[in-house]
């Protein structure tokens, strides 16, 4: 028979891509979950048997996780990267990743299909088939649910005929959880008014007492944090996030477009993410020179976007990601954190590479470089184009 590998994520439409590419195409199905850091060990369990008795030949769960850190988040950190000055790229980020696992594994299995359950409304159908028409051109890429434009009452019905009854009842939201961030979509977030109930989010509030936090970082990346250290940054995030969360730390509401060109909203929670991007970039205005600060954020704006849009594989995306990494050799040092319910303080940092140094003067104190007649002329000179252009203008009566 011929071999599909399926991304499975166990729900409605994956189930039904499962018999429908076995009963109607004739395809032998490969389900495959990649891990980016949404799912535990007994849930990957629960996935496996469900894609069995969905009649998949073989299930695989693709633990990425560092990976995805590797090759991916750490640039978001090093750009300090908030689309629309919000959204961390939860979702953009993790299905880039997740395809481009599928893809491989799909050559490694010798398959010669893939497919997916993506939508035709929504962002994932051109992150997927774009990541798979780069890395495996020569498959087939199936999207029964696009292609039939299939409601979920017709899904139902299909699988009940077939003999796999289960329940298929829609959560009133809809959650996708991951290492950089769970998104949360609702009725809500379908409007352009109505905000996301506290109900809507996974993490609930269960501190009001202050408390303190000591995050250090070592060339950009999180290592350690008060005590703890880590041997993978990963790891960092997901402890960080663990212990955020519990104050509801990192919730917002993101607009922006997508890649097929309307609005959208997605609500979402991120602390262990906001709370890495914040102290991280907190750390580099003390550290880096303000045209390496300025010219990096214009960089971070173009890699985030193209990272959104599914243009992470273009070369131009590697150049950057060199720079962001050449950028980050003295961001080394400590940020303290004060976390309260629903919010979070900075309250400084420690480094050796600090550039706010007594040694060369205090702000708006005293400065230890240079003279009072040192500055009038530095001024006169610095805004002579100014006076040459506003003394002409005013003579012509412009």
């Amino acid at each position: 028979m011929k071999k599909v590998v399926l991304a499975f994520s166990g729900g409605l439409d994956t189930s039904f891509c499962s018999v429908y590419l076995q009963q109607d195409l004739g395809y032998e199905v490969h389900a495959v979950t990649v891990n980016t850091g949404g799912f535990n060990e007994e849930e990957v369990k629960k996935l496996e048997q469900k894609a069995i008795l969905l009649g998949a030949k073989t299930f695989a769960c693709l633990d990425v996780v560092k990976e995805y850190y590797d090759s991916c988040i750490q640039y978001l950190v090093f750009g300090n990267v908030l689309k629309n000055n919000t959204y961390p790229l939860s979702v953009s980020a993790e299905r880039t990743i997740q395809a481009k696992s599928l893809a491989e594994y799909a050559l490694k299995i010798g398959a010669t299909a893939i497919a997916h359950g993506s939508t035709g409304a929504g962002n994932d159908q051109v992150r997927f088939d774009g990541i798979f028409n780069i890395v495996c051109p020569q498959m087939e890429i199936i999207t029964p649910i696009r292609d039939l434009k299939l409601s979920r009452e017709a899904e139902i019905e299909y699988l009940t005929n077939k003999g796999f009854s289960g329940d298929y009842t829609k959560s009133v939201y809809s959650i996708n959880q991951g290492l950089w961030g769970t998104s949360v979509g609702g009725k809500e977030t379908l409007t352009s008014h109505s905000n996301l109930p506290e109900e809507a989010y996974p993490s609930q509030l269960k501190k009001q007492n202050p408390e303190k936090l000591t995050l250090e970082f070592e060339k950009g990346h999180l290592i350690k944090i008060n005590d703890q250290k880590f041997s993978h940054p990963s790891e960092a995030i997901v402890k960080l996030n663990e212990i955020a969360s519990e104050f509801a730390i990192g919730r917002d509401t993101h607009v922006g477009d997508t890649i097929i060109g309307i609005k959208g909203r997605v609500g979402f929670e991120a602390a262990g993410a906001i709370l890495t991007l914040k102290a991280h970039h907190l750390l580099e205005k003390h550290v880096l020179s303000k045209y390496q600060l300025m010219i990096k954020s214009q960089m971070a704006d173009w890699y985030g976007t193209w990272l959104h849009e599914a243009l992470f594989l273009d070369p131009v995306m590697r150049d950057i990601e060199k720079l962001m990494e050449n950028s980050q050799q003295k961001v080394t040092g400590k940020v303290f954190v004060t976390l309260l319910p629903y919010r979070f303080e900075l309250n400084g940092i420690e480094s050796k590479y600090d550039l706010m140094t007594s040694k060369f003067g205090s702000y708006g104190e005293m400065n230890k470089s240079w003279s009072g007649e040192d500055v009038k002329g530095f001024s006169k000179i610095y805004t002579n184009y100014l006076s040459i252009y506003h003394q002409v203008n005013a003579e012509n009566n412009d």
